[in-house]
């Protein structure tokens, strides 16, 4: 459909303002505190589900600016293209994977996808990964897991200030202030980013980025009234203005465009938090969101394009913690969720898409033992739209010894059809004039558009609309970590999860122009499954290795039975036909079989210096012989390696300075790559004003 989209997508060049310290999880002791995979605070060494900490002194020393630049340096994780700079998580798309930040949800998701560019990582403490289905705990769009970024809280009165430039004009500036007196505290951070964007192919205008501006800026403000009761209010809102230029190849057909795009995100939250007693805390908590974007665009053959969207998201929920004894803890909760959406793609802005969700949640920590520790927990939804949604999930961990440990658990998540799954009205006059109808309203559009003359034909899927039902996915993790020797760290995760009423995007007919018309239908039982490894080596107290691995297998059950039975025809390179065999089938699309990452650190005082690899094996791309699945004569990407440096030093009087070198080996893929620039370099300069520690 969409072969190629140059200059909507943004790519990696960049630092992280370089203050404050804090030990990174592969060298820790695991002591590390964790929340997300719990919903309350448990030492990373305790909690028995699959759980990766990303330490800010992490993100400080890959030179990472945006989320996207830090997640892709984690294992079993690959930023996709389409929509942005999404994530997929053990081989599941976007999606499926939760983003949060400091507990409450991210929205604003552009075909699945929510944008990880959106957010700079200037003011970060830590990012929580949990893998597997969190549904248990978070409800829909967990399926996959949760990633959680948590901003940091000050601890001292601060001012401290950033300064990037880099490759393509990039400049990054970010001012972060905390005040703390008696019982009020304040924390305060503003960042602004611009670029003028890159093009891979010079002198061409199918930039990979286009040139942006973005603007964040946070404020949180607490008091604690006395030992027991804190409130608290976290404010956080981002603008981003995009130039876009963009080349999009349908059918043959190319056709430019080239205007603005606005986007604005607004997150508000409101926390009371009250100790009853030693054994009962108490949460409440009311959130509130809004995502708007805007694109106005002329295409070369002069026709506008404009692309309006603005989603509303409101929480209220209480939580409260229950410590019975040394051995058991309970938590509950329950809350609602009003969610509103306007959009140009759903018929009419002036339309109100509107769902109301209820929920109730139950999760119980029982520690038989000092080496056993069981968590059960789930969570009930009631969807306004859809039927009800009931998510399990079982999971133990045990320590044989201080050295070797065992995790395993199993987990049913859900992912509800959103918005615009079901109401889309959608044509893209900047691509073809394809379209794409939400369930609701497809049927019913096709067959008017097919009486006044407008379809020339009707596929077989057509006749296989009807009312959506919501994916769910039994999830299996099975986790060791062993550590032989003190600075030897291994762990490994086995992984399994098993999709039911997976929904697909397919097509449903075609215009009498030629243009296509897409829709969508629970079609597919799909899996993933595969092992995951970190190891990290301490070689002395100044130099550290580090490195991970996945390996993964994907499919769909129906694909696999249609080749088993012999339904399924190829052509290869020749045009010659013949009956598909089961080795020939790669599974889903856009996933690779291998993907690893690796670190040489060193380390001394006030200075470091490290040298970080990606790889990714290739992946399938397009279905070049027509057959509706992915097998060894299709279009695949090239597998490639990835190399970033970077060094800094803290001088006196509150200086540090950075720089770096992304992508050394110059690596392009204009086509399946258009995030990935070429060979960029960055210098970073901070400064801490004001740094005075005060009583808690």
């Amino acid at each position: 459909m969409l072969l190629r989209i140059g200059g909507v997508s943004l790519g990696l060049l960049f630092s992280v303002n370089l203050w404050s310290q804090q030990s990174d999880t592969l060298s820790g002791t695991g002591n590390e505190i964790v929340v997300t995979a719990t919903k309350t605070e448990r030492k990373i060494s305790s909690v028995a589900v699959p759980v990766t900490i990303i330490s800010q002194q992490r993100i400080l020393q890959a030179g990472s600016l945006r989320l996207n630049d830090i997640l892709q340096e984690q294992t079993g994780l690959f930023l996709t293209a389409a929509f942005g700079s999404g994530v997929q998580m053990q081989g599941l798309n976007p999606d499926y994977t939760l983003i949060l930040i400091d507990g409450e949800p991210l929205i604003g998701r552009t075909g699945g996808v929510l944008d990880l560019k959106r957010i700079t990582v200037g003011n970060i403490k830590q990012i929580e990964i949990v893998k597997g289905p969190s549904s248990s705990l978070y409800g829909s769009e967990a399926m996959a897991g949760v990633i959680n970024i948590i901003t940091d809280k000050p601890k001292s009165n601060a001012l401290k200030f950033s300064l990037r430039y880099g490759s393509f004009n990039t400049a990054d500036l970010s001012l972060n202030g905390s005040i703390r007196k008696n019982n009020f505290t304040y924390q305060g951070f503003g960042n602004f980013y611009k670029t003028d964007g890159f093009s891979i192919r010079p002198n061409s205008s199918e930039r990979a980025i286009a040139p942006i501006e973005r603007f964040t800026q946070q404020h949180n403000f607490s008091y604690r009234f006395n030992n027991k009761t804190v409130l608290s209010i976290n404010l956080r809102l981002n603008n981003e203005s995009i130039k876009n230029i963009i080349s999009v190849n349908n059918n043959g057909t190319i056709i430019q465009s080239e205007g603005l795009e606005k986007n604005k995100d607004l997150n508000t939250t409101v926390q009371l938090s009250h100790r009853l007693n030693e054994k009962i805390t108490n949460n409440t908590r009311i959130y509130a969101t809004e995502f708007s974007a805007e694109q106005q665009l002329l295409t070369s053959n002069g026709t506008p394009y404009t692309d309006f969207f603005k989603q509303r998201f409101a929480r209220a929920e209480n939580q409260t913690d229950f410590t019975l004894n040394k051995k058991l803890s309970l938590t509950t909760g329950a809350g609602y969720i009003i969610e509103t959406a306007n959009s140009t793609r759903y018929d009419k802005s002036s339309n109100t898409k509107t769902n109301r969700i209820g929920y109730a949640f139950i999760q119980s920590e029982w520690k038989p033992t000092d080496a056993f520790t069981i968590v059960a927990g789930a969570r009930y939804d009631h969807n306004e739209l859809f039927a009800a949604a009931f998510s399990p999930k079982l999971a133990f961990q045990y320590k044989f010894n201080p050295k070797f440990s065992l995790k395993a658990s199993i987990g049913r998540g859900f992912k509800a059809p959103d918005f615009r799954q079901l109401y889309l009205n959608f044509t893209n006059t900047a691509a073809g004039s394809y379209s794409v109808f939400g369930t609701v309203e497809a049927q019913k559009i096709i067959a008017e558009l097919n009486r006044i003359g407008q379809i020339s034909s009707l596929e077989s899927d057509y006749y296989r609309l009807s009312e959506l039902k919501p994916e769910f996915a039994t999830g299996i993790n099975i986790g060791l970590s062993y550590n032989p020797i003190t600075p030897l760290s291994i762990t490994a995760n086995i992984f399994s999860n098993t999709i039911e009423n997976l929904i697909d995007s397919r097509l449903v007919a075609y215009k009498t122009g030629g243009a296509q018309i897409f829709s969508y239908l629970n079609v597919k039982h799909a899996f993933t499954k595969g092992i995951e490894t970190d190891i990290k080596y301490a070689l002395s107290k100044k130099w550290s290795l580090a490195g991970g691995y996945q390996f993964l297998l994907t499919g769909d059950k129906d694909e696999i039975n249609r080749i088993n039975n012999g339904q399924v025809f190829t052509r290869d390179a020749n045009g010659f036909s013949s009956k598909l065999k089961r080795s020939e089938y790669v599974g889903l699309a856009n996933r690779s079989k291998h993907m690893a990452n690796f670190r040489v650190q060193f380390e001394q005082q006030n200075y470091f210096a490290n040298l970080r690899l990606i790889y990714r094996s290739k992946w399938a791309v397009s279905d070049k012989d027509g057959n509706g699945l992915f097998n060894t004569n299709d279009a695949f990407a090239d597998g490639f390696i990835q190399v970033n440096m970077a060094t800094g030093k803290n001088f006196n009087k509150g200086i540090r300075v950075q720089a770096g070198c992304d992508n050394i080996l110059n690596y392009t893929d204009v086509l399946n790559l258009p995030n990935l620039p070429g060979r960029t370099f960055y210098f970073t300069l901070a400064y801490t004003f004001l740094n005075t520690k005060t009583k808690q």
